[in-house]
């Protein structure tokens, strides 16, 4: 007996609208719904399955690694760099270093600081300051520093633009035109809340001098701010399995891997080679990097070289973050896949790696198997009871999944139910970003900088008295979380009602989830008064 019906009762020629809709229920339910809930399954479930395989595969390939691989440093020529009385300092390369910034009131004295505190031979190393900002009081404030810093012999250039056309691309091109970087070999780029070891430099640069096919030299994210909120733990763990797994994977096999924007170490020759920076998405590192893969380069990442770094701290700049690296890749993907596909100074392996592994699994079909099944499909089958998700692909994959996942974060393993929460609330929001950049509409490429906000709530709270602050609702609710949330709820409490599988108990979690983020209890909150 099916779980849900309706029995439309007729007097006379009228009847209800609840009658009506149990009509079109009954005539649709048969010969639409559950033919189409039935094919969802079958399509998620080869998600599901593409998604374990990919992860399976890459939890080999580490375990090899860590087992038997060499490091970077025995993979590679690398040997220290060795000072010549011959030749002085000159036998140093020249270094650029980029710091782009927009706005960046509360980090802007310790991304500064730490690139003028870099140790390299002060007559070979330029500090470039790429500020965007519109805030004329940031800008008097980080020229300020610039010169600062420029008064004890540091050589850094402070350098503005009228506009901010192709946003952190426009900034990064813009500062390669300026005639003093043409003396230069290499260019290290930072964010404006990364700050570098002094050491830097003297781990990195070798790697790039006795290696001429090196074109990037990548080093790992140490999150200052992990341990704030719940939330930063739950980012710390995804980006933990992303350097620990995705990053060294992609580098001992196929000496490829993303950019990731920042705490990496460019062969100037091998990034105009590739075609310089270019703003046609918002993911303008990734592009460099495939486009200088396709061109031969390989890319060398090091795990032991960690530079420190901030996490999103509020819910609001996470969301934003998270649109632009779901909404770019995939973007990216319809702009290169046909060009990748046609390259002809790579391999078959490597071009297949590239656009099935790097693009379609990670950066599309992971985000959009978690919401569908997960959010959407799976809870629908608690209406239809002739609909059946096997045991393997509700429970034993994406345990399998979660679990070589965490590996990346040990510490936090205590938390990977928060954590499987969590990420379902966020695949809604890159779900939404992938079908954006594939389809190019709306916020296709919009660029919000991520907020960072250093030490301010430290010092406003230990400076100020605190005060209740003026929440407005607005600003905390999320309606797209909160309609999830409630669609959830409601299949729990059907299932609860009618079901005999007991998955109320993860629908119920699972909405709960969504509320929290709904009303925007999630993260640390900065409001605006």
């Amino acid at each position: 007996m099916d779980r849900l019906s309706f029995t439309p009762t007729f007097q006379g020629t009228s009847y209800g609208i609840g009658d009506q809709i149990g009509l079109i229920w009954e005539q649709t339910r048969e010969p639409l719904m559950v033919p189409l809930l039935k094919l969802m399954v079958v399509v998620c479930l080869t998600m599901s399955v593409m998604l374990f395989v990919e992860r399976v595969y890459m939890g080999i390939v580490i375990a090899l690694v860590k087992l038997f691989g060499r490091k970077p440093e025995q993979r590679y020529n690398w040997e220290p760099m060795k000072e010549d009385f011959e030749l002085g300092n000159s036998a140093y390369p020249m270094v650029l270093v980029q710091i782009p910034m927009y706005n960046e009131k509360e980090v802007y004295q310790l991304s500064i600081g730490a690139a003028c505190g870099l140790s390299w031979p002060s007559d070979r190393i330029i500090i470039q300051v790429l500020d965007d900002s519109t805030d004329p009081t940031i800008k008097d404030l980080v020229e300020m520093e610039c010169q600062r810093w420029a008064s004890k012999g540091i050589n850094i250039k402070y350098e503005i633009r009228g506009n901010r056309h192709g946003y952190k691309a426009g900034a990064l091109k813009e500062g390669m035109k300026h005639s003093y970087v043409k003396q230069c070999d290499y260019v290290a780029i930072f964010d404006a809340d990364f700050q570098p070891e002094p050491d830097f430099l003297w781990r990195t640069i070798p790697f790039l001098v006795h290696n001429p096919e090196i074109g990037l030299v990548q080093a790992r994210w140490k999150f200052v701010n992990s341990d704030e909120c719940l939330m930063t733990r739950m980012q710390e763990m995804s980006l933990d399995y992303h350097f620990t797994v995705e990053q060294e994977v992609g580098s001992s096999t196929h000496a490829f891997f993303g950019f990731n924007g920042t705490a990496g170490v460019w062969r100037i020759s091998a990034l105009n080679e590739a075609g310089g920076w270019k703003d046609r998405t918002t993911v303008e590192d990734m592009d460099l990097a495939v486009r200088a893969s396709l061109k031969g380069w390989k890319f060398v990442y090091v795990g032991d070289i960690k530079v420190k770094n901030e996490l999103p701290s509020t819910f609001k700049a996470y969301r934003y973050q998270q649109h632009r690296w779901s909404c770019g890749p995939a973007n990216l993907f319809k702009k290169m896949a046909i060009e990748i596909a046609r390259n002809k100074k790579v391999n078959l392996w490597k071009k297949l790696y590239v656009i099935y592994s790097f693009f379609f699994v990670r950066k599309i079909v992971a985000h959009v198997v978690t919401f569908l099944f997960y959010c959407v499909v799976f809870p629908a089958t608690v209406f239809f009871p002739e609909v059946e998700v096997p045991t393997w692909g509700a429970i034993y994959i994406p345990s399998t999944i979660t679990l070589l996942n965490a590996v990346g974060t040990p510490r936090s393993l205590h938390l990977l139910v928060f954590w499987i929460l969590f990420e379902n609330v966020m695949s809604l929001h890159r779900t939404k970003a992938t079908f954006i950049g594939l389809l190019e509409v709306g916020r296709v490429n919009e660029w919000v900088v991520t907020e960072k906000l250093g030490d301010a709530l430290k010092m406003k709270s230990s400076t100020k008295t605190p005060k209740k602050p003026r929440i407005r609702i607005g600003e905390r609710m999320h309606l797209l979380e909160l309609g999830v949330g409630a669609y959830l709820f409601f299949c729990g409490c059907y299932d609860f009602t009618y079901g005999k599988n007991g998955f109320f108990i993860y629908l119920f979690f699972q909405s709960i989830a969504f509320f929290i983020a709904g009303f925007g209890c999630v993260g640390t909150f900065v409001p605006n008064s």
